[in-house]
């Protein structure tokens, strides 16, 4: 017997409908998929790496930075946690371990009113010093200028919702990216918690940390005599 010709192009069109979909699904994941290590980070870098995560308002809605700071743990990453509105005695904190040697590398995360907080973070390390490898803010709620950088800042925000981009000012040093990641489904409260965020959170900060293997030279601290002019090639900013 032959087949139903209307039953059979009715199975063709729900196939090819289906098929879209999946691809529609697959292209949201890939824009706010990370491009993650080939490799996780040697044992003595990932110990001598810091990651401190800043939540946001209250403390009760960015607990997807500390399921980022567990997984990190569990690659051996130190992590610290808190609220945003400690990032000034976190970065003295930061700059002593620098100092002492026990931290040759640290990395900024913050969501919400904790990814505001960042360049003033990045500002304070930078006056004291110490150079920040990376830093990634999630959906920062006011608007916000990096005047002192990070070898390299990423700024994830949803452009339709409460987030904004952060502006560079005149004569940053530091990679600036923000990614705009509306119409992927996530939201302000969201965001820290979405899956392919952590991993992209988590992939970036594997990826720095295996470029930590060449130093930084520090930041010259507030009044310190200039450090000698390096080539352009020598103080390029690594992607």
């Amino acid at each position: 017997m032959r087949p139903n010709g209307r039953h059979t192009a009715g199975t063709s069109q729900l196939s090819a409908l289906r098929l879209w979909a999946a691809c529609l699904l697959l292209l949201s994941a890939v824009a706010i998929s990370p491009t993650t290590a080939k490799a996780a980070p040697s044992q003595t870098a990932a110990q001598t790496t810091h990651v401190y995560l800043l939540r946001g308002v209250l403390n009760i809605f960015s607990l997807g930075l500390d399921t980022i700071g567990a997984r990190l743990e569990a690659q051996g990453i130190p992590v610290t946690v808190a609220n945003f509105v400690s990032w000034s005695s976190l970065a003295d904190e930061a700059a002593a371990n620098y100092r002492a040697g026990r931290v040759k590398t640290i990395i900024l995360v913050g969501h919400s009113s904790g990814a505001t907080a960042l360049p003033d973070m990045i500002a304070k390390l930078n006056q004291l010093g110490v150079p920040v490898k990376l830093a990634i803010g999630l959906d920062s709620v006011f608007k916000t200028k990096l005047s002192s950088g990070a070898e390299r800042y990423i700024n994830i925000y949803i452009g339709d919702g409460p987030g904004e981009p952060v502006r560079a000012a005149a004569g940053l040093r530091g990679k600036l990216d923000n990614v705009d990641v509306r119409g992927t489904g996530v939201g302000h409260i969201s965001i820290d918690k979405n899956e392919a965020i952590q991993r992209r959170v988590i992939g970036e900060i594997d990826a720095a940390i295996m470029r930590s293997r060449a130093p930084v030279a520090p930041v010259a601290e507030s009044g310190a005599a200039p450090r000698p002019a390096r080539s352009a090639a020598a103080t390029a900013p690594r992607n």
